[in-house]
């Protein structure tokens, strides 16, 4: 039943998930400082990104489903904690090795997502649901957005610690206020984690996830790659034979079958791959000399501005379709929203040349994520059944991960496949891989129109509502 303080619920959740969002894109910019000021090389620095992503992929379904079960507000306050110390840990790490370690428990954080979602779903009336489920995921896209824009002036103004700083007074306010105020969700699941199926999942994810990272410098040809992917092929069918055979599975494969499900993950995992893709390649090309024939020899500052058109209207369209949902449906803005990442990617193959033409991309693409973000989690939402939400919505989010990996592995060979005698990429590598990102949001709306179109539910009568008497049936004579 739908308690109070859902506004003060709300920020906390919004807090939470948007610090974790930012998490995700706020050192990428910074990674030469670190390297330079941690005193490693390049390999090594790549993997304050590569172990938060697997972390990530490994904690968001399982922590997802065991707020199903043992309590969201328990797992919630839990994984905030987890944050906190992550950031914490970072932003004293003296040393490349403890900061990966920071990174993989910042990792934890990924269960965010899943278990917000669950407890908007138990504590909010029905009739603010979609919006609520849809202004969140505004702030968790424009989270991504903001680690992209503030990390410049941070660095140059303070120093990189700082990105760890300020989300730790940050973490650290949202936890006491849920301890506090969040309520503990009365709906939960029947049965038990299944460690054996996490164990499973977290064998694939990983041994899939990371050679998908790490191929550009161990070569697509060589022995760990090959050796990781085969073992992934083999942990996934494993797995999946496992959890079809349990009686309390970790990811009910039966829920994964609901034809509302299947078609919305596969248009996660396709629009994921453009979505990571730009946010990961286009601050490099802004950043490339134009002495390469193409970029503009931005900072760091300067190309974070070029993607706050992107941020702006990533959190808008977010917000907006909250209430657009009951008009046109999930279905047409997810559909639109991939489209309009489509019509971006395109044009931004095609014209390249001046700023204003990336930053139109910019925040065209933006629309597109903010529309198909909240579509993404609503659809899940309400498709699955309440003791199943976290895990449901927590594989959603692994899936567009995953094809976000895909779509940054790929455009990476694309781009760094030839390289000029400078050692920079040529134009030709980055419109081939704005192309192709194009063609996978593209497949993305076509995977959208599969979604089945949900009828929406009579609307339940307002008990406090003044009863209106209805007439007597007039006899037939």
């Amino acid at each position: 039943m739908p308690r109070s303080s859902t506004r003060l619920t709300f920020a906390v959740l919004a807090t939470g998930a948007g610090v974790f969002s930012m998490l995700q894109s706020l050192i990428a910019p910074a990674l030469p400082t670190v390297q330079h000021a941690l005193h490693t090389s390049q390999s090594t620095a790549t993997w304050v990104m590569t172990a938060y992503l697997l972390s990530a992929s490994v904690f968001t379904p399982i922590l997802g489903r065991v707020g199903d079960l043992a309590g969201k507000k328990r797992t919630l306050v839990g994984v905030l904690l987890a944050v906190l110390a992550g950031c914490l840990l970072a932003a004293l790490a003296p040393n490349i090795g403890v900061l990966i370690l920071a990174r993989v428990v910042q990792g934890v954080g990924g269960a965010l997502f899943p278990l917000s979602f669950g407890i908007i779903r138990d504590e909010f009336a029905p009739s603010r649901v979609p919006g609520s489920i849809s202004n969140l995921s505004a702030v968790i896209a424009a989270g991504g957005g903001v680690g992209m824009v503030a990390a410049g002036p941070i660095v140059s103004a303070l120093d990189y610690r700082w990105l760890f700083w300020i989300p730790v007074g940050i973490v650290a306010a949202a936890t006491l206020i849920a301890v506090r105020y969040v309520p503990e969700s009365p709906d939960r699941a029947e049965g038990r984690v299944s460690w054996l199926g996490a164990v499973l999942l977290s064998g694939w994810l990983v041994a899939l996830l990371l050679p998908l990272s790490q191929a550009g410098g161990w070569g697509w040809g060589s022995a760990r790659v090959i050796g990781l992917f085969a073992l992934a092929v083999a942990l996934f069918a494993l797995w999946l034979r496992t959890e079809a055979r349990s009686r309390t599975p970790l990811i009910d494969l039966r829920i994964m079958r609901l034809p509302a499900v299947w078609t919305t993950n596969l248009a996660a995992l396709l629009f994921g791959a453009g979505m990571y893709a730009i946010w990961s390649f286009l601050p490099g090309f802004v950043q490339t000399p134009s002495t390469a024939g193409y970029g503009f020899g931005a900072s760091v500052t300067t190309s974070g501005l070029l993607m706050l058109p992107m941020l702006l209207a990533m959190f808008v369209s977010g917000v907006l379709s909250g209430r657009l949902e009951p008009r046109v449906g999930a279905k047409a803005l997810l559909t639109a929203g991939a489209a309009l990442g489509a019509v971006a990617l395109g044009f931004l193959a095609l014209w390249h040349d001046e700023q204003w033409q990336v930053a139109l991309v910019a925040g065209v693409f933006g629309l597109g994520i903010g529309l198909a973000f909240a579509s993404m989690a609503n659809l899940i939402v309400g498709s699955v059944p309440a003791g199943q939400t976290g895990a449901a919505t927590g594989m959603n989010a692994n899936i567009r991960t995953i094809g976000g990996s895909i779509g940054a592995a790929v455009t990476g060979v694309l781009v760094t496949g030839r390289l000029q005698p400078s050692g920079l990429p040529y134009g030709s590598g980055y419109t081939h891989g704005f192309t192709l990102l194009a063609v996978l949001c593209l497949a993305a709306a076509l995977a959208a129109l599969l979604v089945p179109v949900r009828r929406a539910a009579a609307p339940l009568p307002d008990p406090a509502a003044p009863q209106v008497p209805t007439a007597a049936p007039t006899p037939v004579r």
